[in-house]
């Protein structure tokens, strides 16, 4: 039935309105299904011969949809075909790949829908194809199994510890030796991690055939709330290209964070249990000139440092940056306020006073340059010491814009949101240690 529709794909939208009024029930039930009518053609797998085809896109591309769809056009062509499914989770395997609302199950038409054995941690076509569920944080359970084809979703946030990512995926190779044209679809956002960096390296014909999107390019069928949103916190950063446009960020020459690095540093959650909370604040010398940063990070009770939030603002009034520090040390309960003072320390512990008394506030006095400080820092995260409770995209364009040498080649004047980071890390980690009770957030 499908083949019977394929052919609408190249037509306009009166034709296909006055051809749909023509079909039998059979095939209007199709109608809804038939992936090609509805797919841009950057979702429908490329012609000719690959071996990987690799889709590099914003948020909100359809990645996943293009990925499901891939895998069920496999399927329903091949009764033999034995396919895996790897996420950087199983749980992110079964609620994206197979439940999601992009996923598996749905994209199939009821009466062709697979079994999803979740016990067995297998989807099971009603030819007899099967997909296996699979999850990169254990790369051994890929070593042994064959696979005809396999789909991987969200590569660039496979876990990298332990160069998990990396053995997963050459696992996964090795085992990929079923019939006779084994493929790989890979659906990604955008980051510098090896692998991702390593498929780029190897777009050629017939070996990765790369398709690359923006979250713009499905407008038409996003919220505009969600368009606007995302404008909203992600625009004018680095981060949005990479996030919303799919560019791959190519790294300043000599920069103290690599991209890879910070990458490598996030995390999902915050739900730990800190041993100390503190807020950093690098105060600006006008409300009309560079920005207040203000962060908040946290040392776990495993020995591991988190930055928490970003509340920095920017061309602020005194007043107004003050009660910014107030409100993040209430909301997290900080033990301590981190304060650089070379600027008018009075003022500034007078500024934080007035915005709250009982503020714990404690001034630093900078000896050496912003970009000298950081320096311990960036080696925190080298050491990976250091992760990052989701993304903070104005704070980490400027990171990368922190250069060996003491240059800053990032966005605006100065580093602020960074040398915020800075004294904080340098209070919870480079700094003489206490050792208060340890709170859950």
């Amino acid at each position: 039935m499908t083949g019977t529709l394929d052919w609408l794909a190249h037509e306009g939208t009166s034709v296909r309105e006055r051809i749909v009024k023509s079909l039998n029930q059979e095939e209007r039930n199709e109608w809804r299904f038939h992936w090609g009518l509805q797919a841009r053609k950057s979702q429908l797998a490329p012609l000719g011969e690959w071996r990987s085809w690799l889709i590099l896109a914003g948020r909100g591309f359809g990645k996943t949809r293009a990925g499901a769809e891939w895998v069920r056009m496999i399927a329903e062509n091949n009764c033999e075909a034995r396919i895996a499914l790897v996420s950087s989770s199983l749980t992110e395997a079964r609620s994206v790949m197979v439940e999601g609302e992009s996923g598996l199950l749905a994209c199939c038409p009821p009466e062709r829908r697979p079994m999803f054995e979740a016990s067995l941690r297998r989807v099971r076509f009603p030819n007899g194809a099967q997909a296996q569920l699979f999850s990169a944080a254990e790369p051994e359970s890929l070593r042994g199994p064959q696979f005809s084809h396999a789909w991987c979703d969200e590569i660039g946030k496979w876990p990298l510890s332990h160069d998990r990512a990396t053995r997963a995926w050459d696992n996964l190779l090795l085992g990929l030796r079923l019939g006779n044209d084994p493929r790989i679809a890979v659906t990604t956002t955008p980051r510098a991690v090896p692998i991702v960096q390593r498929l780029l390296k190897m777009e050629e014909p017939k070996n990765v055939v790369i398709t690359r999107g923006s979250t713009y390019d499905n407008a038409a069928n996003l919220p505009k709330k969600f368009l606007s949103a995302i404008e909203s916190e992600f625009g004018g950063s680095r981060l949005a290209r990479q996030e919303i446009a799919g560019e791959m960020l190519a790294d300043l020459e000599g920069t103290l964070w690599p991209r890879a690095t910070i990458e490598r540093a996030r995390v999902d959650t915050a739900e730990k249990h800190w041993s100390r909370v503190v807020v950093a604040v690098d105060p600006p010398i006008s409300s009309s000139g560079d920005e207040c940063g203000i962060v908040v990070a946290g040392l776990c009770e495993d020995g591991m440092a988190y930055l928490l939030a970003d509340y920095s603002l920017g061309q602020a009034k005194p007043g107004d940056w003050a009660r910014a520090v107030s409100i993040a040390a209430e909301e997290w309960n900080a033990d301590r306020v981190i304060a650089e003072a070379n600027q008018g320390g009075a003022m500034v512990e007078s500024v934080l006073r007035a915005a709250n008394a009982t503020l714990p506030v404690k001034l630093v006095h900078a000896s050496r340059g912003k970009i000298a400080r950081a320096e311990p820092v960036a080696a925190l995260y080298e050491a990976s010491k250091v992760r990052h409770c989701g993304p903070f995209p104005q704070l980490e364009d400027q990171m990368c814009g922190m250069l060996i040498g003491g240059d800053y080649a990032g966005p605006g004047r100065s580093p602020d949101r960074a040398d915020a980071l800075v004294w904080a890390l340098t209070e919870l980690m480079l700094g003489p240690v206490a050792n208060p009770s340890v709170r859950s957030m």
